[in-house]
């Protein structure tokens, strides 16, 4: 049994109809060719973009030249009225002043510090299930969205999903989730200024609002800190680590920027990703007990305890690989550059696709089967290192990384703990790329008692 895979379009399609598919889904709207292809050229009148499936392109763009592949200005585009001036759009010398801020939050004695709010958060959503675990068909990515905001919540600003502001901004935030997709057609390709860009005022007017309850949270703990009575959290370690070259900390505005990415990057990525690997586990009840075995091991808060949650891990990172939340990245080549013996001309759009790096035929053995053994395999290692990148690669790999590998296995684990999951016939899910790869129309599953 295969897992779910959208839908290839024909090779040759017209600009206008692959614009079409475009907006309706950036992942059914690439031929199936991409899956093979070491890289491909889109070339119209108007714009060049290519898309690089070599690893050794992929680590020339991300780990070698960094410096000369900033981050396309389209990407934020769509998101910027959300996201601000965050480390997620930003380039160059303000990019390199942020990550010098934000790091230290998440070195590795850090994590240890927000396990405690994790597994909090982890139990809050084994209790809420509780009511749903009747064995008729619920909607996961719900309730995915649902606990990752939470953890979110907990271990930046000490306060759980049910707090009033908090509540108010993951309401607001599902709203968003789905009106806007993280990559649009001008961040895929470079496209005129008078091109129209498919963005819905409803979105912008969203983002406003998000923002506006997330500088209530930072004004508060700004007040905390000078107080002296702010809680030892990732938000009040961001708040007072200064720039070690200049000495200064993030302004309150700044604050602003980064919390919204941190929701974005650490709510959005994390629901989907947990959502298909539920899928994932009703798809294969034998790897579903196995996990459900292994987390009778999680007997409380303990940190060391995640070093014993070897399956679920292995689980976790099949998912993020067959399920890459963000599932396309958009670089943009600072100078002439020669891919493959091809000419790339300065400013062209550098576009590297985790969706079709994972899956990809030339590369991985059985590149669209679920298999968690396959990470001990010659190949599933040489893969790990050259064709694996759901949290990015090279310096502006995602922040968080660590963060989330920690947290997907274990609300996993304490979910299948308590849990069983079963799939509902006729509602295979159809994944689709809005602000992160989700189902079309949801993820259903069958929750019962263990």
């Amino acid at each position: 049994m295969i897992p779910p895979k959208p839908p290839a379009r024909p090779d040759k399609v017209s600009l206008w109809r692959y614009v079409r598919l475009f907006r309706s889904d950036i992942l059914s709207a690439q031929p199936a060719k991409l899956y093979r292809a070491w890289m491909a050229e889109f070339r119209t009148p108007f714009f060049r973009s290519f898309m690089a499936n070599d690893p050794t392109l992929v680590q020339t763009v991300l780990k070698d030249r960094p410096d000369d592949f900033p981050k396309s200005d389209r990407i934020g585009a769509g998101l910027r009225p959300l996201l601000g001036d965050s480390v997620f759009l930003t380039n160059g010398a303000v990019w390199k002043r942020q990550r010098r801020i934000i790091d230290p939050a998440f070195e590795g004695g850090r994590l240890r510090d927000t396990y405690g709010a994790m597994y909090a958060a982890a139990q809050a959503a084994v209790d809420r299930l509780g009511a749903q675990a009747d064995g008729t068909p619920h909607e996961v990515e719900a309730e995915t969205s649902h606990a990752a905001a939470d953890v979110i919540f907990r271990t930046l600003f000490s306060i759980p999903i049910e707090h009033e502001i908090a509540a108010d901004v993951f309401t607001k935030f599902r709203d968003y989730q789905r009106s806007q997709p993280i990559l649009n057609l001008a961040a895929f390709i470079p496209v005129p200024r008078w091109f129209p860009r498919f963005f819905k005022g409803q979105t912008k007017r969203t983002a406003r609002d998000i923002r506006a309850l997330i500088t209530q949270l930072t004004t508060q703990r700004m007040d905390a800190i000078k107080a002296g009575t702010a809680p030892d959290d990732l938000a009040t370690k961001i708040m007072t680590t200064p720039d070690p070259q200049t000495g200064e900390t993030f302004t309150t505005e700044e604050m602003v920027d980064q919390v919204a990415i941190f929701f974005l990057a650490g709510h959005e990525t994390s629901a989907s990703a947990l959502a298909w690997t539920l899928y994932l586990m009703a798809l294969y009840p034998d790897w579903q007990d196995s996990v459900a075995k292994e987390a009778q091991a999680l007997t409380g808060p303990d940190f060391k305890l995640v070093g014993k949650l070897r399956l679920s891990k292995d689980v976790f990172r099949e998912a993020l690989r067959l399920y890459p939340p963000v599932p396309m990245m958009v670089r943009e080549a600072g100078c002439p550059e020669r891919f493959r013996d091809r000419g790339v001309p300065k400013g062209s759009q550098i576009v590297l696709s985790p969706w079709h790096l994972h899956r990809h035929e030339r590369l991985w053995d059985n590149p669209d089967g679920f298999d968690p053994t396959r990470w001990a395999t010659e190949n599933g290692k040489k893969c790990q290192r050259e064709a694996y990148i759901p949290f990015s690669a090279g310096p502006r790999v995602c922040t968080g990384a660590g963060f989330a590998m920690v947290e997907g296995p274990l609300i996993l684990s304490m979910l299948l703990r308590a849990y069983r999951f079963e799939l509902v016939e006729g509602r295979e899910p159809v994944p689709v790329a809005h602000l992160t790869v989700r189902a079309k129309d949801g993820i259903w599953l069958r929750i019962t008692p263990r």
